[in-house]
């Protein structure tokens, strides 16, 4: 459970449980070990739910929570976020929930709502990710979603729907198709192809295809056949209109206003793949600026092919794509080798900073951190699985990580092997792109095994080197080796239980053994799992202080 607070009212309310919707059949009635008991009421837990009036961030995950969900739902009029997943609500999605308009963020997985989809998201102005996947929701999928423009991820497979191939060709805001949760939609997408194919052979789409890709290199060591058919893909939404960029493109005469002309009081750092700038746009929105100096020049019209495959990356745990600038004459053949990536700007800091000794006030306790890596392990696996060409070598490492004013994780710098030449450097050496792609894919697992074992070990990992740290990890199997090598705060703020499993995966992670390293889901899985047993664990805890006072 995590609870945060401003200004004496309750801002953010987050539990996670272990009872899994994982049923076949459900009636409607409380089921024994999976649900909350008989006597439980929906229409009052809601009711003493409205009276946090300040709440922000509602996450109710896996409690056995049962009944449809009533209409006083929307006297939590603050929510920007709303998670439900994985309960056993049924009947509709109630209509009132479109009175939350500050709403940017609506999960309901894997419960068993059985209507239709509702008619009125469009009102919701400010949804950006909607998931209601996992369901039992049926009939036509209402066309007017398309008038909601800020909507970048939907999630709707395992339903009983139709229309979904209409709202797709019309919807042009999504800026990443996700296969792994639209998987029914990938043989929609498969139709589409040959369609658009033939359709273009005629003359009649000819003013809606993309460009052909130019090769100075394809990026990330993709050829261009699967570059074009990823963006024929993505562009099936836009069918039919010329739709509007998914991120901005600034002038660098905006830039250096925003940073003062890069002065720098602006500087925030400097990494193996150019500085870092805060900035502030003519609106007053905070922004990160990176300088990206490329190895050799690339003409204009092939960075503009690899800056739109790199914005079409969104995720919520990814810091977000706001716009870039190509330093040159602004010409298509012309050539550039310094891009500006304009990213938003997220003001906690990074994880590092809260693992380490000088931040002991607000070091973070188990279950946060158990957060954290979650969040990072899924929007690297959607960077596997998720997005076609898939991104690899995603530079993951904690100081990469940046924490929200929410603490929800985001990743940085990850996706930056499309606009770069690692691939080249391989492809000069003989090295085959197959072979490339399942070593970078490796290299994720092992490097995030690197994060599994700071967010353990805490300041210890700062100035070691990876072969001490190896060497330090055979002090895990014992009792007196945890209590020398582990984080003191982790040490008292986890179970035994918990621990154990981050322990043992993060040993298969940083394996020298590259057969031994899991993939991204069973990593995925056994930290959802540790998080479940830990929470089970605070609970129990809670329990029983309350019990002895």
């Amino acid at each position: 459970m995590s609870i945060a607070c401003e200004n004496n009212s309750i801002t953010d309310l987050k539990i996670m449980g272990d009872k899994l919707a994982s049923v076949s059949e459900f009636n409607g009635f409380a089921v024994p070990n999976r649900t909350l008991s008989d006597s439980f009421s929906m229409d009052s837990f809601v009711t003493t739910l409205t009276r946090l009036t300040s709440l922000r961030v509602l996450s109710l995950v896996s409690l056995g929570i049962w009944g449809p969900v009533p209409d006083k739902i929307h006297r939590l009029s603050s929510l920007e976020l709303l998670d439900m997943s994985s309960n056993f609500m049924f009947g509709s999605i109630p209509p009132q929930l479109s009175r939350l308009v500050k709403l940017r963020s609506l999960t309901l997985d894997s419960n068993f709502f059985n209507d239709t989809v509702p008619d009125w998201f469009d009102s919701l102005s400010n949804l950006t990710i909607l998931s209601l996947k996992n369901n039992r929701l049926k009939g036509q999928f209402p066309s007017s979603i398309c008038r909601l423009t800020t909507l970048t991820a939907i999630a709707l497979s395992h339903n009983r729907l139709s229309g979904l191939a209409t709202v797709l060709l019309s919807k042009n805001s999504l800026s990443v198709l996700q296969i792994t949760e639209l998987l029914s939609l990938m043989g929609i997408a498969c139709l589409l192809l040959p369609n658009i194919r033939r359709y273009r052979s005629r003359g009649t789409l000819e003013h809606h295809t993309l460009p052909k890709v130019v090769q100075d290199n394809s990026p990330g060591g993709i050829s261009s056949e699967l570059l074009a058919n990823a963006r024929l893909i993505s562009q099936a939404a836009k069918l039919g209109t010329q739709g509007a960029p998914v991120c901005r493109l600034f002038s660098l005469e905006e830039l250096a206003e925003a940073t003062s002309n890069f002065d720098q009081s602006t500087f925030l750092g400097e990494g193996s793949i150019g500085k870092l700038y805060k900035g502030k746009l003519e609106n007053g929105t905070y922004v990160a600026i990176r300088s990206l100096t490329l190895f050799r020049k690339y003409s204009i019209r092939n960075l503009k092919h690899r800056l739109d495959l790199l914005s079409k990356l969104r995720h919520p745990h990814l810091v977000g794509l706001v716009g870039h600038c190509i330093d040159g004459s602004g010409q298509e053949e012309s050539t550039a080798n310094r891009v500006f990536l304009v990213y938003e700007y997220i003001p906690n800091g990074n994880f590092r900073t809260h693992l380490s000794e000088s931040f002991t006030e607000n070091a973070l306790k188990w279950s946060d951190r158990l957060a954290v890596v979650i969040g990072v392990a899924k929007a690297v696996h959607f960077l596997h699985t998720g997005v076609i060409p898939a991104s690899f070598s995603n530079r993951l490492k904690t100081n990469n990580i940046l924490l929200d004013e929410h603490r929800i994780a985001k990743l940085s710098d990850y996706g930056m092997s499309i606009i770069t030449e690692e691939i080249e450097k391989l492809e000069a050496k003989g090295d085959e792109p197959k072979s490339w792609h399942m070593t970078k894919l490796e290299d994720d697992v092992y490097n995030f095994g690197f994060i599994l074992l700071e967010s353990l070990v805490g300041p210890i990992v700062s100035g070691k080197g990876e072969g001490f740290l190896l060497k330090e990890m055979a002090s895990f199997g014992s009792q007196d080796g945890r209590r020398r090598i582990v984080d003191p705060i982790v040490l008292t703020t986890s179970s035994q239980e918990s621990l154990s499993i981050v322990i043992s995966i993060t040993n298969k992670c940083i394996s020298p053994e590259s057969s031994i390293r899991p993939s991204f889901e069973d990593v995925l899985w056994n930290l959802q799992y540790a998080a479940q047993l830990q929470a089970t664990a605070d609970a129990d805890q809670k329990s029983d202080a309350a019990s002895q006072s």
